[in-house]
Parts: structure tokens; sequence; C-alpha cells
């Protein structure tokens, strides 16, 4: 029968690469390295994706000994085992999920905050100073004309 315990190594391996790719992140938004960016994400997604897989594996486990397929459930588990390795290892997982959790609202600030420097610039094209309402781009993003227009009828 598996234990919880089973998947909690690869599960702080894979946290902390995580971890480290999303570091990376942070300093590709920094950097505005779109490149980067684009490198990091499809190798984001797998670590992710591996992740759900163990942490099903453990769940699975939990639920096979009698405990609930969650955190609460591995929490209630680790102290019922009264296993101090269980324990640590639990503890670090949480902690580095913790730390991903830390960058990763990190990050999203930084996102944010490029997204409304993005959307200042387009604004600032769409209306330039001093011009009316005169803008450089329209909604279709079509350069728009100045001043008044002359129109011809041919007839």
């Amino acid at each position: 029968m598996a234990s919880p315990l089973d998947t909690l190594h690869d599960e702080q391996q894979l946290v902390s690469s995580l971890l480290d790719l999303m570091k990376q992140e942070q300093q590709c938004l920094i950097d505005a390295d779109i490149e980067g960016l684009n490198a990091i994400t499809p190798r984001k997604a797998e670590r992710m994706n591996e992740l759900a897989v163990l942490a099903n594996q453990r769940h699975q486990a939990l639920a096979a000994a009698g405990f609930a397929a969650e955190e609460t459930g591995m929490q209630d588990w680790v102290a019922h085992a009264a296993n101090s390795s269980a324990s640590d290892a639990w503890s670090q997982l949480l902690a580095l999920t913790r730390d991903a959790k830390e960058v990763n609202r990190v990050n999203g600030m930084l996102i944010n905050k490029q997204m409304t420097h993005n959307q200042n610039l387009i604004n600032a094209m769409r209306q330039p100073a001093n011009a009316g309402d005169a803008a450089v781009y329209g909604p279709t993003g079509q350069a728009t004309p100045g001043g008044p227009s002359r129109r011809f009828v041919v007839g």
C-alpha cells in the first residue's frame, strides 16, 4: 500500500524547481525579456502538471489510509503517523509552497505594473497632449487624420 510520504520528496524537488523558474520569470519581468518569459512559461506549466499528478497520488494514498484526500488530511496523517521524517518532509514542502506563493504574488504585481504602463502608452498614442479630440490611433489601430478634413464631391 502506498504511503502519503512516498511523493513528498519528489514534490519538494518539483516545487523547488518551480520556485527557481518563478525567480527567473521575475527577472525576465523586471528586464522586460519577452523571449525569456516565452521560454519559461511552458516549463512552468510542465512542473505544475507534474505537481498535480503527485498531489493526486498523495491524496489517493491518504484516502486509502482513511484520511481526507486533501492537505488537511495530510496534516492529520502526519500527526497520526508520529514520524519525524514525515513531519519534516511535510513542513519543508509547505515552506517551499509558501515561498512559491510569495514569488508568484510579486510576479503578479510586476505583470500588473507592466500592463498599466502599456495601457498608459496606448492611451498616450490615442490622445496626444494639447491635441483636443484628435488621436494618433483610433480604436481600429489605424492612424486618424488630424485637423479638418476636406471632402470632395465628384460629380
